[in-house]
């Protein structure tokens, strides 16, 4: 009987509604007749809107995080180790618009299925892909931090190679901590076969593993270094301002440069506030899936949730256009660039198009 109110519960949840609407167990005789599981051939109709939804996000996440590898790519001045990890951030962005995110629109249909390793493969990767995206923000927090705390040592510590070594490590572990279902957390498959979130990913997993170790504290530790950076740099500020009075350019090279070390962390600061608001609210989602499985949750407020959290990839590059110069003068460089040589190819077919005019012309007055 407690298996079978179970059941009734999870088929009946807000957050299988497609399901819940093509498959209803009879309101007489409902504990005798439940199936164990919805029918093996049970067709669930796309949520059209939210799929159009998920599409969008997944060319600007695409296009917009290209931009962003293309820009470091061509302009020296951004060879630093800050955009390095800003690269690897993009990198995974759009992996979320390439992979993860058509694999979140074939699992919301249920697909595939009655392959349930592939299909902890297709949920796991947003998780892997989100995890690269955390430890590279917490990357650009610690360089920040040296830069600011250790200046001395941050030629040493800080370099391209070392850079390099920090990405692949938090790629390689976030892969790991993606991976964990496959290793066998898991839920017993439901017989349909059906490949939803809810069905087969374990709460446990989500809430306690990567969301409570995983995200919150990284994201706590990032908190504390920020606010660490303000308060010394604006105390910094102060300090030159009050000894600025007839020392000279030395003083006012130092306070310039700690008010552009004041952007730059604003800026990067900005990047994890909205990677946090974009994604707090599916994890407190999952939160009340785990604590309280009888509290309705509309299905409206999952998916938007979950479109939020996807529509953080796509926001970064318009971020970074807008609070840095380098990124912004980049940007036009390359879509002037790519203007010019559309005005060219143009000027160029019309030019043999007046040649060919000729050559007719000539050959009929010959």
């Amino acid at each position: 009987m407690e298996n079978t109110t179970a059941l009734l519960t999870l088929y009946t949840s807000p957050f299988l509604q497609p399901l819940q609407d093509s498959w209803t167990p009879s309101s007489s005789n409902t504990t005798s007749s439940l199936p164990s599981s919805p029918p093996a051939d049970l067709a669930i109709s796309p949520n059209v809107a939210y799929m159009a939804a998920e599409l969008v996000i997944a060319f600007l996440s695409t296009v917009g995080n290209v931009l962003v590898c293309a820009a470091v790519g061509l302009n020296r001045k951004l060879h630093t180790v800050t955009n390095y990890f800003l690269v690897s951030l993009a990198v995974a962005d759009i992996c979320v618009g390439v992979i993860a995110i058509p694999c979140a629109i074939l699992t919301d249909i249920g697909l595939p299925r009655h392959n349930l390793y592939l299909c902890l493969l297709m949920l796991s990767v947003l998780i892997m892909f989100t995890q690269s995206s955390i430890f590279s923000l917490l990357a650009v927090a610690v360089e920040r931090y040296v830069a600011i705390f250790m200046p001395f040592r941050y030629q040493v510590l800080m370099t391209p190679r070392n850079a390099v070594l920090v990405i692949l490590t938090t790629w390689l572990l976030a892969f790991i901590i993606g991976l964990v279902p496959l290793m066998g957390w898991y839920k017993t498959p439901p017989e349909s076969g059906n490949c939803f979130f809810v069905l087969v990913v374990d709460m446990t997993y989500m809430v306690y593993f990567n969301f409570f170790a995983c995200v919150l504290t990284p994201l706590v530790i990032m908190f504390l270094i920020y606010a660490h950076i303000f308060v010394m740099v604006k105390r910094q500020v102060r300090r030159i301002a009050s000894e600025q009075s007839g020392r000279g350019e030395r003083q006012t090279r130092a306070a310039v440069s700690m008010r552009r070390e004041m952007k730059t962390a604003t800026s990067l600061f900005l990047v994890l506030f909205l990677f946090t608001i974009c994604w707090i609210p599916l994890h407190i989602i999952n939160c009340f899936l785990l604590l309280c499985p009888h509290c309705p949750v509309p299905l409206e407020l999952l998916l938007t949730a979950i479109i939020l959290s996807h529509a953080n990839s796509a926001v970064n590059p318009f971020l970074y256009a807008y609070t840095m110069t380098a990124f912004r003068d980049t940007f036009k460089a390359i879509f002037m660039c790519c203007g010019t040589l559309r005005d060219r190819e143009a000027s160029n077919a019309a030019s043999g198009d007046d040649r060919d005019g000729a050559a007719v012309r000539n050959a009929h007055l010959s």
